[in-house]
């Protein structure tokens, strides 16, 4: 029996990489969630398969998202990463990582840990998903705004419902392999 992916992870190594071994697990390690919430910041106009270009610079650059270091970046730092053409270099979404590293501190406070924060709202289980085709899989939801919102509210920058919504998948929050994805939906369904 051959193995089937979802659709999006056929166009390169990486992202079938990606796809296998990360996209859809549950995440609870703070670290990680923070990595990939700025990374999905990042992602925001361009393609993911961009991002997984530029992986190993991009955590290279921000001292892989560890948020004790990275809110501790000066202008002058910041304006090195905005010189680095190995990484995405928009100024809002450079001062977003430095301001969001900062924010994890203030919500970590408020809730305990970015972990309990966003699995929260889903009760600490994934939620799962049926989907048929690629083109029934929503780019936000109610839930993905309502995180969004409140994201903003604790002081987060490049966290809309889209990118949240991103987030929520790669991080297993929500689990939208398709129900075709012989590779990957099963073993999800069980969690």
């Amino acid at each position: 029996m051959s193995i089937k992916r979802c659709s999006w992870a056929d166009k390169s190594k990486l992202e079938q990489e990606y796809h296998d071994n990360k996209w859809g697990r549950p995440v609870h390690d703070d670290h990680e969630l923070f990595k990939m919430l700025i990374l999905e910041g990042q992602q925001a106009g361009l393609s993911w398969s961009t991002i997984l270009k530029k992986m190993d610079a991009l955590c290279d650059a921000y001292d892989d998202f560890r948020p004790e270091k990275l809110a501790l970046f000066d202008e002058a730092k910041m304006k090195r990463l905005l010189s680095n053409s190995g990484i995405i270099r928009n100024r809002l979404k450079v001062n977003a990582a430095v301001n969001n590293a900062k924010m994890y501190f203030k919500l970590c406070d408020n809730y305990g840990s970015l972990d309990h924060f966003l699995w929260s709202y889903v009760d600490g289980r994934p939620i799962l998903n049926h989907w048929e085709t690629m083109q029934e899989v929503p780019a936000n939801t109610p839930l993905s705004d309502e995180i969004s919102i409140q994201l903003k509210k604790e002081g987060f920058k490049f966290v809309g419902s889209t990118i949240v919504y991103s987030l929520m998948q790669s991080v297993g929050m929500v689990n939208d392999h398709l129900a075709s994805c012989s590779f990957r939906f099963p073993e999800l369904k069980k969690l």
